[in-house]
């Protein structure tokens, strides 16, 4: 370990090792397989990488985000280790030169998709390459009881025959007693040891709010302007509206979501990282594998989809160990949204029997055929065809890749993508003196909020019903908005493949797998129930409650939590009465925000937010649609 703790200060600066870590490294140096179980922001990553250095030849690193990669190997190349990442995209010559570099190039970290696995030359290689350590990062992706599934990770286990004698390191920051299970089994760890830490984040105060006002209560929070913040909500429009609205209350805000271009990703990470920007406001994905101490708010404006996903997210909240909040604001409207979402967009046997049968005749596979056929695949043509509502069919497809019925890419949904990039009084110009590019232009202004600041992927077919022509017409005008500099346009008409691997027998093929698709549409309802169940527990501390989904036995009060704080004094009955008339003198004069009725009323908030909660439900009041409240008419 003196070596060990020699590399520790001469890569990262520190003196000594956080908790598990030197035990981690210890036994991965006698070359035992480990499953690592380290809360977020607890140095997973140098588990792996110190015990890599230790040894001759390279560590392989696979890991399910291709921005994760790439951040982890940039830190690398910064402190003089030889690192590379392979993403997606690389022609066959320059993929071919860097599986050689690991080869003959005394890299010391290889990263991969697990998709990266399944390429014939990726295999041939790293069956010449001297593997000290098989890594897998964010390893609960591989078992189907996970809340991130991903089926590619699946494919992993192959290495097992690559290179049998390498010892692998599994490593994730959120698994409950049965995935860490499964993560055994799906990997074939032999006799692993098994390290896991209390996943306790002392410092972090876990609050649930009620409001029906988001923006003002968010607003509330971040009452310091100069504080690193995250702010999570569900959609790309969404990431857009609420940076908008920060910007115009004084914050430094961006937006980040899937669907910006790979160098304004980049200057947004940067600007934020760097403090030139405070608040990002972001769709899930973000802030996996960024390292940024000093992030003191993460704020869910919208349910997450579990209870790992939100303890998770809620983690890249203060890794400087200094006082940090995690916060969900929510209200009676975010439960059939969730639901709407998640659970009635799961497939049932009768859906993914019937979705099945219309692949086939898709694609003309007569009964018995089709076995191992690769098929281009469009699939908004495919949901538009068959009128099926689109993220269900996605889920169901994703369900026959993971019963091995077919294979499919993972492309589809950038099928096309716009961005419009001169400003709209100069699109009004150029729409008038063209007049048959008119239709469409306008039905994507219409149907996408902020294409004018990113680009972003549309519906083809939903745009050509929209203006009352074909698919191929609305593409053949977007490549003359697109020659005429006025629309950045990415067009693929394969958007992506499909492999059947077993003959087509419609029923036959789904029936045996019936139990499969009712337990993980179960395991999927079990977690949004877990969630909703935390949601409206106000009676137990919420570390806690989070604290023991994971499996710890008796965790200890945190003290800091919105349950463990003293409560805000109960408002009397009589004290109600008087809220009640302030707000009906104050509504008689005009529809007014919570904000508005805040600063009028003369009673403390909570009692104001109270009164309001209770004349909603009895339905005195009403909500517009700006959130302003208004007297309902007897």
């Amino acid at each position: 370990m003196q070596e060990a703790g020699n590399i520790l200060k001469k890569y990262w600066g520190h003196e000594s090792f956080r908790p598990m870590q030197e035990e981690i490294i210890l036994a991965a140096g006698k070359r035992r397989d480990i499953l690592a179980l380290l809360p977020t922001g607890g140095g997973k990553s140098l588990c792996f990488q110190i015990p890599v250095l230790l040894q001759e030849g390279i560590g392989i690193v696979i890991s399910p985000l291709v921005a994760l990669m790439e951040d982890q190997v940039k830190a690398l190349q910064k402190k003089g280790i030889k690192a590379l990442a392979i993403a997606g995209g690389i022609p066959f010559q320059e993929l071919d030169a860097l599986l050689d570099n690991c080869i003959y190039g005394n890299y010391k970290f290889l990263y991969l998709s697990p998709e990266r696995l399944q390429q014939d030359i990726v295999q041939q290689r790293i069956k010449q390459m001297n593997v000290n350590l098989i890594a897998v990062d964010e390893a609960h992706c591989i078992s189907q009881w996970g809340h991130d599934f991903r089926p590619a990770y699946l494919n992993i286990s192959l290495l097992r025959d690559l290179k049998p004698e390498v010892p692998f390191m599994a490593l994730t920051a959120s698994a409950t007693a049965e995935v860490v299970r499964d993560i055994q089994k799906q990997l074939e760890l032999r006799d692993a040891l098994v390290y896991k830490t209390s996943l306790e984040r002392t410092n972090i105060a876990y609050r649930v709010i009620q409001a029906e006002d988001k923006m003002y209560r968010l607003q509330q929070t971040l009452r310091n302007k100069d504080e690193s913040a995250i702010v999570y909500v569900r959609t790309r429009n969404a990431t857009i509206e609420v940076a908008r609205e920060l910007l115009q209350y004084g914050y430094t805000a961006a937006a980040f979501h899937g669907g910006l271009a790979k160098k304004e990703k980049s200057g947004r990470l940067d600007s934020w990282l760097k403090e030139e920007v405070k608040v990002m406001v972001a769709t899930s994905a973000f802030g996996m594998g960024i390292d940024k101490p000093n992030v003191r708010h993460v704020i869910h404006l919208n349910l997450p989809e579990s209870i790992e996903s939100y303890f998770q997210e809620a983690g890249r909240a203060g890794r400087d160990e200094q006082p940090a909040t995690a916060t969900i604001i929510t209200n009676k409207s975010d439960l059939p949204q969730l639901k709407n979402q998640f659970l009635k967009t799961l497939p049932d046997l009768e859906f993914t029997i019937h979705v099945y049968k219309k692949l086939a005749s898709y694609f003309r596979i007569a009964y018995g055929e089709g076995q191992d056929e690769e098929y281009d695949f469009n699939f908004s043509d495919f949901c538009t065809q068959y009128q099926l509502h689109s993220e269900k069919t996605y889920n169901t497809l994703q369900m026959l890749d993971r019963m091995s019925i077919l294979k499919m890419s993972q492309q589809f949904r950038k099928t096309a993508s716009v961005q419009f990039i001169i400003s709209n009084r100069q699109l009004l110009n150029y729409l008038e003196e063209n007049k048959r590019y008119d239709a469409v232009a306008k039905a994507i202004l219409r149907t996408y909020g902020g294409i004018f600041e990113n680009k972003m992927p549309i519906n083809l077919s939903s745009i050509a019903k929209k203006a009352e022509t074909k698919e191929k017409e609305v593409i053949a005008i977007l490549q003359h908005l697109e020659k005429d500099h006025i629309i950045d346009f990415d067009y693929h008409q394969n958007d992506a493949s499909i492999v059947f691997l077993v003959p087509r027998e419609d029923e036959a093929a789904i029936y045996p797998f019936s139990g499969y698709i009712k337990s993980q549409n179960k395991n999927k309802t079990d977690k949004i129930e877990s969630l909703l169940d935390y949601i409206s527990t106000d009676s137990e501390c919420r570390s806690r409650q989070l604290l023991r989904y994971f499996g710890e036995p008796s965790p200890p009060a945190c003290g800091i939590c919105s349950v463990c704080l003293p409560p805000e004094r109960e408002v009397a009955r009589e004290t109600i009465k008087k809220i009640y008339e302030e707000i009906m003198k104050a509504l008689l004069d005009g529809e007014k925000n919570s904000r508005e009725l805040v600063a009028i009323v003369p009673f403390p908030e909570n009692g104001v937010l109270k009164v309001l909660t209770l004349m909603l439900e009895k339905g005195i009041i009403g909500l517009t649609a700006t959130n302003a409240y208004k007297l309902n008419k007897k």
